[in-house]
């Protein structure tokens, strides 16, 4: 069976963590049997903070000169872990405005992209990560091949495809709609973007869910001392790092955790002056974004992961952490960590914006070693059972071959 993966956020030599996800499971698809190439789209345009950058006094110079030596490894042909990943530039407008949009944008080029493969490697299956803009693209691709010459359509619905691209705009709606429409199969990352993808469509579509994975690894330390905290994303404000910052600051000084904080993003600025402001500067460190091995690492290293987020369909995160043997906490309600949760012991859920609630459970960890390393041991063996790549690259191959069966 021959697969095309089609993905805007995928790694590169630029950003190696961007759609990690995607890359990990055509990986696992590979090893439960599947040939796997990969078309990377790539928007070689500078992003606005770059262009803000630039009209400040002095102008931030650095930040366009490492776009472009990002930019151009990017655009280039690259063999990661063994897959062929070949980028696909294209044009499009500034994304807070438009992108629900984007798909229409991206279409020549992928279009182009897509024939060239077709016609040098013919697939059987197309995969696209994202209802809107990639989904939305590739649909128009398959509806312009003869019959007789068309793969199965799989779409997967992540997050902000499913949530906001179709509440921000009509366009955008219709966007999900044409992805959700013409796929063969849409594969939902929990039992909530299963029913999401059922409720915009309107229709009982053919909707799999496929939950993806983490690499179990071994134990490395004991929870001693201090309890340490980590939380590993983008600084987003749906993360709700604040809301651990200010969980922190309700307990007493000698009873507060060291906390660290993996990631950058546009929230960054203002974490680190609430976390100054909170009088938590000698708990509290943000060391940026680091390679995915490397994040893990720091995981292992830890005793607790924290992300009581919002909009979390699935959130990898949580499963990569409770793999190294550490538990974890997420939001009460989201799609992502109520499934995880389901599943087994080692993640508790909170309110997302309940301090209180949130310091009551740091606080009872802290206190609590014995249950604090019993829910590490329950975290495991819950992601061991249900959420590694192995597991996941055996759904993700059935559901082509379903896929298949439908086309035909």
């Amino acid at each position: 069976m021959r697969v095309a993966v089609v993905a805007e956020w995928y790694p590169s030599p630029a950003d190696p963590v961007l759609g990690i996800w995607a890359h990990r499971q055509a990986l696992a698809a590979r090893s439960a049997g599947a040939e796997v190439r990969v078309l990377a789209l790539r928007r070689p345009v500078p992003p606005l903070s770059v262009a803000r950058g630039l009209l400040q006094i002095p102008p931030a110079t650095g930040a366009l000169s490492r776009w472009i030596a990002g930019a151009r490894t990017s655009l280039r042909p690259m063999v990661l872990d063994g897959l062929s990943v070949t980028p696909v530039a294209w044009l499009g407008p500034p994304r807070p405005i438009s992108y629900g949009t984007w798909g229409y944008w991206m279409t020549p080029p992928l279009y182009g992209a897509l024939n060239r493969l077709y016609a040098s490697w013919p697939f059987d299956v197309l995969h696209a990560h994202l209802l809107a803009p990639t989904g939305h693209a590739a649909a128009h691709w398959i509806r312009r091949r003869p019959s007789a010459m068309r793969p199965a359509f799989v779409v997967s619905a992540h997050g902000g495809d499913m949530i906001s691209v179709p509440e921000r705009s009509p366009v955008g709606r219709r966007a999900v709609l044409t992805a959700l429409h013409q796929a063969d199969l849409v594969l939902a990352n929990s039992s909530w973007a299963q029913r999401r993808c059922r409720d915009l469509a309107g229709r009982d579509l053919p909707v799999r869910v496929v939950h993806l994975g983490a690499t179990v690894t071994p134990a490395t330390h004991e929870p001693d001392g201090r309890l340490r905290m980590i939380t590993v994303a983008h600084l987003q404000a749906r993360k709700r790092h604040d809301v651990v910052l200010r969980s922190l600051a309700r307990l007493a000084p000698e009873r507060r955790p060291d906390y660290l904080v993996v990631g950058d993003g546009k929230q960054r600025e203002p974490l680190e002056r609430l976390t100054a402001d909170l009088g938590l500067s000698d708990r509290v460190r943000f060391i940026g974004q680091l390679p995915n091995e490397q994040a893990v690492a720091r995981m292992a290293e830890s005793d607790l992961f924290v992300m009581p987020g919002v909009e979390e369909p699935f959130g990898v995160a949580f499963v990569e952490a409770m793999a190294t043997g550490i538990p974890a906490i997420g939001g009460r309600g989201e799609g992502g960590p109520e499934d995880i949760a389901a599943a087994g012991e080692g993640l508790l859920l909170v309110g997302p914006g309940d301090v209180d609630e949130l310091a009551g459970v740091i606080e009872r960890l802290s206190a609590d070693r014995a249950e604090l390393r019993r829910l590490g041991d329950a975290a495991r063996l819950t992601v061991d059972a249900h959420f590694t790549w192995d597991r996941c690259g055996r759904a993700t191959v059935a559901a082509y071959a379903d896929a298949l069966g439908r086309r035909r």
